[in-house]
């Protein structure tokens, strides 16, 4: 052990509470006590997107105060348990919820970067062992951590703290980004703003979901695809692949950190690169995809494959399309309104929907200032992982004494 440093319980150095009971009853749609909970703790932060009011009396043991860590203590999804984020003045009066505990103590600052750690996940996680989807107070105080003196930890927070606001900052543009992004694609991809050589008269046409420039066609998807569906009958060892709401297409091994797919695939679709596909009973949350990632994969039977004809479609404008919020409507009007009624959109129902055309040449110059957009996201994602590794790097050697930062009599004497 470090000099100077101790091995300390959580419960040896402040308080756990554990939060709010409440019933359905007692939600409420305006007027209420608003309740912290798992889905308001995004990032080690807290949000505001996802909220509950209550209107029963709530008790001050669960109201939560400038400095307090909020903590997930339970939750379905065994890997959000334990995020937490620190409470600052804005959030101070709101109450938070019986899956979730605070942590109070004038070592706050310190514990919210150790609770960050990949220490308190392992502590975590052999609590929960096989089964368990849950850590109670005293499991929670229970947990051990290196403390050096108040003074060293200060100013070890401090240093990290500096690291998290350049974290916020760049993750606040990431998002002002995100979001000039989205309105981008659909001011393109509709002809709401079309690009200085391509504009012609501000006529338009209406359709059902979406208006158009005049000159632009709008056609069935069936008068401008085909269904694909090649079986794997040989068992090849292809990639496996599955499609994310957000992303498209993803290597599923990659993305669940597991296999979820069946031993045999002799059974599973064949997808080429270039093709699109979705699961028939998930595209209404939005999964489809342009398969860029192998030169030919497998997806599950489930899955609906179709190709575009390149002469009348470019595959990277059809995805942008297809990925707007517009089309996630259309799929889940479609899903619920389809003849087997049974949560899923099948190619009969789906090539029947109407598809934006404009020229070849217009489409290229929208899929080029749309790649030059997602670009400057990209960027952005790489940058904010990149200094999430170095801040991890950096707080493995100052939160275990490795690297011990200098702290003056007077610093020592202040705290």
């Amino acid at each position: 052990m470090r000099e100077g440093w101790e091995s300390k319980k959580l419960g040896d150095v402040g308080e756990c509470r554990i939060g709010l009971t409440y019933s359905p009853d007692d939600v409420c749609a305006e007027g209420g006590t608003l309740v912290l909970r798992s889905s308001n703790v995004q990032n080690s932060r807290i949000t505001y997107e996802d909220n509950v009011l209550v209107q029963s009396d709530v008790p001050t043991n669960v109201i939560v105060r400038e400095g307090d860590i909020l903590i997930c203590v339970r939750n379905g999804s065994r890997s959000l348990i334990g995020k937490s984020a620190m409470i600052s003045s804005a959030d101070e009066g709101h109450a938070f919820g019986a899956f979730m505990a605070t942590f109070r103590s004038q070592y706050g600052e310190y514990v919210f970067q150790l609770l960050q750690t990949d220490e308190f996940k392992r502590q975590v996680h052999r609590t929960l062992g096989a089964t368990i989807n849950q850590i109670t107070n005293a499991d929670l105080k229970s947990f051990k951590f290196l403390f050096p003196s108040l003074a060293e930890q200060r100013k070890i927070a401090a240093i990290l703290r500096t690291w998290d606001e350049a974290l916020e900052k760049l993750s606040a543009l990431r998002a002002a980004k995100a979001k000039r992004h989205v309105g981008l694609t659909h001011s393109l991809v509709f002809g709401g703003m079309q690009l200085e050589e391509f504009r012609g008269s501000n006529e338009a046409t209406s359709y059902r979901w979406f208006q158009l420039p005049a000159v632009w066609g709008c056609k069935p998807i069936s008068d401008l695809a085909v269904e694909i569906s090649e079986r794997n009958t040989d068992g090849d060892a292809l990639d496996v692949l599955s499609c994310s709401k957000h992303d498209g297409f993803v290597r599923s091994l990659e993305y669940f950190k597991k296999q979820v797919f069946s031993a045999d695939l002799t059974g599973y679709k064949k997808i080429s690169r270039g093709d699109f596909g979705f699961p028939s009973n998930h595209v209404e949350e939005g999964s489809i995809g342009l398969q860029n990632l192998t030169e030919t994969g497998v997806v599950s039977p489930i899955y609906t494959v179709f190709r575009f004809n390149p002469e009348q479609v470019l595959g990277e404008y059809a995805f942008a399309v297809l990925k707007t919020e517009v089309y996630r409507h259309i799929f889940n009007v479609s899903t619920s309104a389809s003849v087997d009624r049974r949560g899923s959109l099948r190619w009969k129902d789906f090539s029947r929907l109407p598809f934006p055309v404009p020229s070849m040449a217009e489409q290229k110059e929208i899929a080029e200032v749309l790649r030059t957009s997602k670009s400057e996201v990209d960027a952005l994602d790489a940058e904010i992982e990149a200094l999430t590794r170095q801040k991890r790097g950096l707080m493995q050697k100052l939160l275990t004494g490795e690297w011990r930062v200098e702290v003056s009599d007077d610093e020592e004497a202040a705290a």
